[in-house]
């Protein structure tokens, strides 16, 4: 996806004051936002479901649990499912959500201050974070993966990815003009090289059960 798929027509103006500039986004990043925010939500609703089920059965067989590496009924049952004390999910049922309602905003034109940008590119910060911690956790801890997870890791990375390279570009993010040129004129190297780097680990933690 080139940057003026992503970002067009972003010049940025002023309030009646003539002091505070907002920013809107391109028809590519506001449909970025709405479809990775959609997918992050669809996998979020059927985990949540599933885990309402487990809770009613202790025996129920989530339809994802395809083998013994592939069993989403392995990382429900776990302690990392409830990080902050409740299902996981529920946090995405929120989150996504939230991040549909901006990419919707974005395609009616709406535009938004410095301060809203960093705020949506902090949380999806708090998002790649909690994701990254997730997979160690997935891969190394629990010894199973989840196909519904996965989708919402890799909807949270590209949407990270794609939120700071349009904070960067229009200097909401300090960063060097090298920097800065390599993010706009290659926005989808980062993501690529980042979830590469994801089906790698997961390639070679189970490599014996994938070539057996």
């Amino acid at each position: 996806m080139t940057t003026a798929a992503v970002d067009h027509d972003l010049s940025s103006d002023q309030d009646e004051g003539g002091r505070k500039r907002t920013f809107g986004a391109g028809r590519g990043l506001a449909l970025l936002l709405v479809i990775t925010g959609a997918a992050g939500l669809l996998a979020s609703w059927v985990i949540t479901i599933d885990k309402f089920k487990l809770l009613e059965d202790p025996s129920f067989t989530p339809g994802c649990s395809l083998n013994p590496v592939v069993a989403c009924g392995n990382i429900m049952k776990s302690d990392q499912a409830s990080a902050f004390g409740f299902p996981n999910p529920m946090l995405g049922l929120v989150t996504y959500g939230m991040v549909i309602a901006i990419g919707m905003g974005l395609l009616a034109g709406a535009r938004y201050r410095s301060w809203f940008w960093l705020g949506l590119n902090a949380g999806t910060l708090f998002g790649v974070g909690f994701c990254t911690w997730l997979q160690y956790q997935s891969l190394y801890n629990i010894n199973s993966l989840c196909l519904w997870c996965c989708l919402a890791w890799v909807a949270t990375i590209v949407m990270f990815c794609y939120v700071t390279t349009h904070n960067v570009k229009h200097r909401i993010l300090p960063a060097p003009a090298w920097l800065r040129n390599g993010l706009t004129e290659f926005p989808w190297v980062l993501p690529v090289m980042w979830i590469g780097i994801i089906g790698m680990l997961i390639l070679t933690r189970w490599w014996d059960f994938w070539t057996s």
